[in-house]
């Protein structure tokens, strides 16, 4: 009565491609993007240098934060394990 088959088969595969793809698209490409826009509005409706330069900074902050989450990720995790007592030492309740 049941026959065995895959449901969506080859889907998976497909899905995790395009996310793959569409991270690496918005980190590469349209973050950098939008930070140019950003910096060029604030220049373009302020036109004073001082508000202009925060936007840059501002803007590379993010670019450059959003550049790094592998190594964000790799600090948070060793941060999150030094704060648990480490991977060797147990900890007792108190």
């Amino acid at each position: 009565m049941y026959s065995n088959f895959t449901l969506a088969a080859g889907w998976i595969e497909t899905g995790t491609g395009l996310g793959n793809d569409i991270k690496s698209l918005i980190f590469n490409i349209a973050i950098p993007v939008l930070c140019g826009i950003f910096v060029l509005v604030i220049g373009w409706k302020t036109k004073a240098p001082g508000p202009t330069i925060m936007a840059v900074i501002f803007a590379g902050i993010v670019w450059g934060l959003s550049a790094n989450m592998g190594a964000l990720k790799d600090k948070t995790t060793d941060d999150i394990t030094n704060y648990n007592g480490g991977s060797s030492v147990s900890r007792m309740d108190q």
